[in-house]
């Protein structure tokens, strides 16, 4: 059951196992969540549902998780989402360009997840 103070949650990961897998977790901890496959299946739910907070791998096919960061942050909704980065990556050059990109956290594979609720726990617009 969505507890009504919750986070809405977006999260996008072209892995359907990982997908699932945050699906189940967030939906547990009671965060009202939305998923996608593509970055640009992820910014088009973005645009409509505007989401306190969103999870985002870094490699997927087409729009990486880069360009949705940095059109989110381009649109400027009110008020700003959570932009957490869980991916790969994880040389200084690319946690270096997901916070150019405009994410909050970059967190390699496998992440914490304890970590990403604390995370939605504290933004101002999401507690």
């Amino acid at each position: 059951m969505v507890n009504p103070a919750a986070a809405r949650l977006l999260i996008a990961d072209d892995n359907p196992n990982i997908l699932a897998a945050y699906l189940m977790f967030f939906v547990d901890h009671g965060h009202d969540v939305r998923t996608a496959v593509k970055g640009a299946g992820a910014l088009a739910e973005y645009r409509a549902w505007r989401p306190d907070a969103v999870v985002l791998d870094i490699q997927m096919l087409g729009m990486d998780g880069w360009a949705v960061a940095r059109e989110i942050r381009y649109l400027q909704f009110k008020p700003f989402p959570l932009l957490v980065a869980i991916t790969a990556l994880s040389l200084p050059h690319e946690r270096a360009e997901s916070s150019r990109s405009g994410f909050d956290y970059h967190l390699v594979k496998p992440a914490d997840l304890l970590v990403v609720l604390g995370a939605i726990a504290s933004h101002p617009h999401t507690s």
